[in-house]
């Protein structure tokens, strides 16, 4: 009898000591995408303008995934902004980029080059458009900036673009009826009212250059009303992109004394090319859904990023690489 118990017991050890194993190798296929050593070699990341909500998150981005992959040279490109970004990515001048929505839909139904090999990596955060204006200005809607000098963003910038297309959609020519200038976030903060009437931002919530120009003098918000984004959503294409939102009174509570401002959002994408090795886009997408709360302490809107959301990647396909991340880590 004893030595039955024995070799029960012996069988018993054995298949906790199976199981260990199983649940080791799981644990570990899971950090390490495909079981093997990180991916090596250079890529680049184009950004943004400086003092933007882009290049502060591609600064921390690239800094995880020098943990992650420490022998993959990470090198960021400043840039203009989203326009520029997909242009990057389409012709091979990046690898990775991040774009709005708009501007990415914008590229693809102009039929630019490589507009086809574009594809999603992750949906991170909304970008939030922000006009701003001094606290003694006249301007009190968008249709009040006609004969005003208006920093539009510069001419590549995602804001370019939507500045455009808002001011349109409230019977202003852009060229015509307003004295547009080229300033985007680096710029146009210290400019207002030396030189500008008001000025066109998109970025995250909050933008540290504003928040700089809110500690230093006062400055107000000019809503963008629910009627001008109907508008745009009547035009279709792009414009499809852009939601009517409120933006909170949290985001910069010195500038807006405890109320929300009616205005609009776009969403923005981590994009890159069909062409580039899925073995280190699903290193990249891991990192970026794992980093979240690291980055997010520093810029507020990358708490935003989340694995439910991170798979639309809309107007783009998944890049294969991407869906395989996603699909290793489905509840």
């Amino acid at each position: 009898m004893s030595n039955v118990v024995s070799r029960f017991a012996g069988r018993r050890a054995l298949q906790a000591a199976v199981a260990g194993v199983v649940a080791l190798g799981l644990l570990l296929w899971w950090l390490l995408p495909l079981g093997d050593a990180p991916p090596s070699g250079t890529m680049t990341l184009s950004t943004g303008t400086r003092a933007g909500v882009y290049q502060k998150y591609g600064a921390l981005l690239r800094a995880e995934l020098d943990e992650d992959m420490p022998d993959l040279r990470v090198r960021l490109l400043t840039s203009a902004g989203s326009q520029q970004n997909v242009k990057r990515v389409a012709t091979g001048q990046a690898d990775f980029a991040i774009a709005a929505a708009d501007a990415v839909e914008t590229y693809r139904l102009l039929g630019l080059p490589g507009a086809e090999s574009l594809r999603g990596v992750a949906r991170l955060y909304d970008d939030y458009v922000q006009l701003v204006v001094p606290p003694g200005s006249d301007v009190r809607s968008v249709a009040d900036l006609r004969g005003k000098r208006v920093a539009i963003g510069p001419p590549n910038s995602g804001v370019r673009l939507i500045a455009d297309r808002v001011l349109r959609a409230a019977g202003i020519d852009p060229e015509e009826d307003i004295s547009p200038r080229a300033d985007g976030i680096d710029t146009g903060p210290e400019r207002l009212g030396k030189g500008l009437d008001a000025f066109f931002w998109s970025g995250g919530l909050p933008t540290d250059g504003l928040n700089r120009l809110a500690e230093e003098s006062a400055l107000r918000f000019v809503p963008i009303e629910d009627e001008l984004v109907a508008e745009l959503h009547r035009q279709g294409g792009a414009t499809r992109y852009y939601r009517a939102r409120n933006m909170p009174e949290s985001a910069y509570p010195v500038i807006q004394n405890g109320t929300s401002v009616p205005t609009m959002a776009v969403s923005n994408v981590l994009i890159t090319r069909a062409d580039l090795d899925p073995r280190l886009i699903e290193w990249v997408t891991r990192t970026v859904i794992q980093s979240r709360d690291g980055i997010g302490r520093h810029v507020h809107s990358a708490q935003l990023v989340d694995l439910r959301t991170a798979i639309y990647t809309d107007p783009l396909a998944l890049h294969e690489g991407a869906r395989r991340y996603y699909r290793s880590v489905k509840p």
